[in-house]
């Protein structure tokens, strides 16, 4: 049988980074928090917890911290369904996968429309935030794939528009021709991270090529904005972002100017459905509101 007051101990030092924040998160002293780890790892036979700065899990310990959080999230389930049950503890977190441009754009509203939880988020490119969902490590995700996980249930919820843009200037000094695979092959372009493969797409789409431009790597959404409005290079922004720099000139949309356009869906574990009940019906209402329709 688990101890769950050592695995809360092993979850607070896990989510918070530290023995001292989880020390003051459970109110009990550090040398308490580092005595039940110690105990925890004797009872397992493992080594849960890898000390730095910050303090992560080992694998063991991962799937240990999965099991607890999951626990409460039942817990929560059955005190909103049997009033006299009631646990004691902090709010239920829920560890969420999102992509960062979703995050800058229409998530943050979808977050605000439900109370009673407090938010883990993992930002990942929507290509691979599934992968979260796959391996057990959060029980939700924004993603680009609509087939649902293993025990999983998805849901449509629209398409994120990205426009090629940059600012005049940069246009000018790099693109003076227009767009073809030699200017493309110099200009300079934005690029989130490595797994950011939006700006090539649209290229092979533009040019009928794969093209290899120099890159700066900008891994924020805001920045990439700030980056073509400074004319350090050009890349796929989000519609919404810049529109308002296009219509005043700040901004222009490379040609051609169709736009790239990414469906997303919303993947939640089925174990917790009833839970996340609330929290599924904001972000598909919000991403609906916010986001473009799928195309048929």
């Amino acid at each position: 049988m688990l101890d769950y007051g050592l695995l809360a101990a092993l979850a607070a030092v896990v989510r918070t980074g530290s023995f001292e924040r989880a020390a003051d998160q459970l109110n009990i002293t550090p040398s308490a928090v580092s005595q039940r780890i110690k105990l925890l790892e004797e009872r397992i036979g493992a080594i849960l917890v890898v000390r730095g700065q910050p303090c992560t899990a080992t694998e063991a310990g991962q799937r240990l911290c999965q099991h607890v959080e999951l626990v409460a999230l039942l817990e929560s389930s059955l005190r909103q369904n049997l009033p006299g049950f009631q646990p004691e503890g902090r709010p239920v977190t829920l560890r969420i996968a999102v992509n960062a441009d979703s995050l800058a754009t229409w998530f943050v509203p979808a977050m605000a429309e439900t109370s009673g939880f407090l938010f883990d988020l993992v930002v990942d490119d929507q290509d691979h935030s599934a992968e979260w969902l796959r391996r057990g490590e959060v029980v939700a995700a924004v993603t680009s794939h609509g087939k649902p996980v293993q025990g999983c249930d998805s849901y449509p919820l629209g398409t994120l528009r990205y426009l090629a843009t940059a600012s005049p200037s940069f246009v000018g000094r790099w693109l003076p021709d227009g767009l073809n695979e030699h200017s493309a092959a110099h200009a300079p372009c934005l690029v989130f991270n490595r797994k950011d493969r939006l700006q090539a797409l649209w290229l092979r789409r533009a040019l009928g090529a794969d093209v290899t431009p120099p890159v700066h790597w900008l891994p924020s959404s805001q920045a990439f904005v700030d980056a073509a409005l400074a004319g350090l290079g050009w890349g796929m922004n989000p519609e919404s972002m810049v529109q308002e720099h296009i219509r005043a000139g700040r901004l222009v949309a490379l040609e051609p100017s169709d736009p790239l356009e990414v469906p997303l869906f919303w993947q939640q574990s089925r174990i917790v459905g009833p839970l996340l009940g609330d929290l599924t019906r904001a972000v598909v209402a919000t991403a609906r509101t916010m986001l473009s329709p799928m195309p048929p």
